[in-house]
Protein backbone atom coordinates (compact mmCIF):
# COMPACT_ATOMS: atom_id res chain seq x y z
CA UNK A 1 0.00 0.00 0.00
CA UNK A 2 1.15 3.25 -0.78
CA UNK A 3 1.13 6.29 2.25
CA UNK A 4 -1.91 8.11 2.23
CA UNK A 5 -2.46 12.02 0.78
CA UNK A 6 -4.34 14.49 1.67
CA UNK A 7 -7.04 16.58 -0.45
CA UNK A 8 -9.98 18.42 -0.74
CA UNK A 9 -13.12 16.19 -1.29
CA UNK A 10 -14.89 16.35 -4.66
CA UNK A 11 -18.44 15.53 -5.40
CA UNK A 12 -17.86 11.63 -6.54
CA UNK A 13 -16.30 11.31 -3.29
CA UNK A 14 -19.82 12.34 -1.33
CA UNK A 15 -21.01 8.19 -0.93
CA UNK A 16 -17.77 7.04 0.38
CA UNK A 17 -17.36 9.87 3.03
CA UNK A 18 -20.73 9.04 4.30
CA UNK A 19 -19.75 5.23 4.15
CA UNK A 20 -16.84 6.44 6.13
CA UNK A 21 -18.55 8.72 8.72
CA UNK A 22 -20.98 5.30 9.39
CA UNK A 23 -18.23 3.53 10.65
CA UNK A 24 -15.32 6.06 11.95
CA UNK A 25 -17.01 9.31 13.40
CA UNK A 26 -19.15 9.40 16.46
CA UNK A 27 -22.87 9.72 15.89
CA UNK A 28 -24.74 11.60 12.72
CA UNK A 29 -26.11 15.49 12.52
CA UNK A 30 -29.06 16.43 10.32
CA UNK A 31 -26.97 17.49 7.04
CA UNK A 32 -24.94 14.21 7.30
CA UNK A 33 -26.59 12.96 4.18
CA UNK A 34 -25.73 13.18 0.08
CA UNK A 35 -27.81 16.85 -0.07
CA UNK A 36 -26.04 18.69 3.19
CA UNK A 37 -22.77 17.36 2.16
CA UNK A 38 -23.28 18.32 -1.68
CA UNK A 39 -24.10 21.46 -0.33
CA UNK A 40 -21.23 22.06 1.62
CA UNK A 41 -19.34 21.37 -1.42
CA UNK A 42 -20.92 23.83 -3.22
CA UNK A 43 -20.56 26.47 -1.32
CA UNK A 44 -16.82 25.98 -0.54
CA UNK A 45 -15.22 22.91 -2.24
CA UNK A 46 -11.69 23.39 -0.23
CA UNK A 47 -13.52 22.93 3.07
CA UNK A 48 -13.84 19.04 3.20
CA UNK A 49 -10.37 17.96 3.44
CA UNK A 50 -9.56 13.69 2.99
CA UNK A 51 -6.89 11.56 3.96
CA UNK A 52 -6.78 8.73 1.01
CA UNK A 53 -4.68 5.57 0.45
CA UNK A 54 -5.30 4.25 -2.48
CA UNK A 55 -8.60 5.19 -2.94
CA UNK A 56 -10.33 4.39 0.36
CA UNK A 57 -10.71 7.20 2.33
CA UNK A 58 -8.60 7.03 5.93
CA UNK A 59 -9.75 10.33 7.28
CA UNK A 60 -11.64 13.66 6.85
CA UNK A 61 -12.18 17.05 8.55
CA UNK A 62 -14.50 19.94 7.62
CA UNK A 63 -12.70 23.20 8.03
CA UNK A 64 -15.24 25.53 7.90
CA UNK A 65 -14.37 29.12 7.14
CA UNK A 66 -17.37 31.72 7.21
CA UNK A 67 -15.59 34.84 7.04
CA UNK A 68 -15.20 35.45 10.56
CA UNK A 69 -14.43 32.12 12.14
CA UNK A 70 -12.74 29.43 11.98
CA UNK A 71 -14.60 25.85 12.38
CA UNK A 72 -13.74 22.14 12.75
CA UNK A 73 -16.17 19.39 12.44
CA UNK A 74 -15.89 15.76 11.63
CA UNK A 75 -12.57 14.93 12.29
CA UNK A 76 -12.23 11.41 11.75
CA UNK A 77 -9.52 8.71 11.18
CA UNK A 78 -10.18 5.12 10.55
CA UNK A 79 -10.32 2.85 13.50
CA UNK A 80 -7.35 0.57 11.64
CA UNK A 81 -5.13 3.60 10.32
CA UNK A 82 -5.21 5.18 13.62
CA UNK A 83 -2.01 5.80 15.40
CA UNK A 84 -0.65 7.16 12.17
CA UNK A 85 -0.46 10.67 12.57
CA UNK A 86 -3.39 10.62 9.72
CA UNK A 87 -5.31 13.20 12.48
CA UNK A 88 -2.64 15.68 12.91
CA UNK A 89 -1.73 15.61 9.34
CA UNK A 90 -5.47 16.11 8.44
CA UNK A 91 -5.79 18.96 11.47
CA UNK A 92 -2.33 20.59 10.23
CA UNK A 93 -3.84 21.28 6.38
CA UNK A 94 -7.05 22.41 8.23
CA UNK A 95 -5.16 25.32 10.38
CA UNK A 96 -2.90 25.98 7.11
CA UNK A 97 -5.98 26.64 4.92
CA UNK A 98 -7.85 28.99 8.01
CA UNK A 99 -4.31 30.97 8.32
CA UNK A 100 -4.35 31.27 4.43
CA UNK A 101 -8.15 32.66 4.52
CA UNK A 102 -6.80 35.22 7.27
CA UNK A 103 -8.56 33.11 10.47
CA UNK A 104 -7.08 34.01 13.84
CA UNK A 105 -8.74 31.23 15.71
CA UNK A 106 -10.58 27.66 15.52
CA UNK A 107 -12.85 25.75 17.59
CA UNK A 108 -13.81 22.08 17.31
CA UNK A 109 -17.91 20.52 18.11
CA UNK A 110 -17.09 17.65 19.91
CA UNK A 111 -19.76 15.43 21.36
CA UNK A 112 -19.31 15.19 25.53
CA UNK A 113 -18.97 11.51 25.89
CA UNK A 114 -16.39 10.89 22.79
CA UNK A 115 -13.43 10.35 25.55
CA UNK A 116 -11.49 9.33 22.30
CA UNK A 117 -12.33 12.77 20.29
CA UNK A 118 -11.45 14.90 24.05
CA UNK A 119 -8.31 13.51 24.22
CA UNK A 120 -7.36 13.69 20.36
CA UNK A 121 -8.68 17.78 20.83
CA UNK A 122 -6.50 17.75 23.85
CA UNK A 123 -3.67 16.66 22.33
CA UNK A 124 -3.80 18.87 19.51
CA UNK A 125 -3.45 21.87 21.85
CA UNK A 126 -7.47 22.93 21.90
CA UNK A 127 -8.75 23.69 25.22
CA UNK A 128 -12.50 23.52 26.31
CA UNK A 129 -14.64 26.16 27.58
CA UNK A 130 -16.64 25.43 29.69
CA UNK A 131 -18.38 29.28 30.04
CA UNK A 132 -20.05 28.16 25.91
CA UNK A 133 -23.04 26.03 25.42
CA UNK A 134 -24.17 25.67 22.01
CA UNK A 135 -27.23 26.43 21.28
CA UNK A 136 -29.60 24.87 17.89
CA UNK A 137 -33.06 24.87 16.15
CA UNK A 138 -33.83 23.36 13.25
CA UNK A 139 -34.56 25.14 10.05
CA UNK A 140 -37.75 24.35 8.13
Amino acid sequence: MSEYELRAARPGDIDAVLAFWAEAAEGTSISDDRAGVARLLERDGEALLLAEQDGAVLGTVIAGFDGWRCHLYRLAVHPAARRRGIGSALLAAAHARFEALGGRRSDAMVLEHNELGRAAWQAAGYGREDQWRRWTRPLG
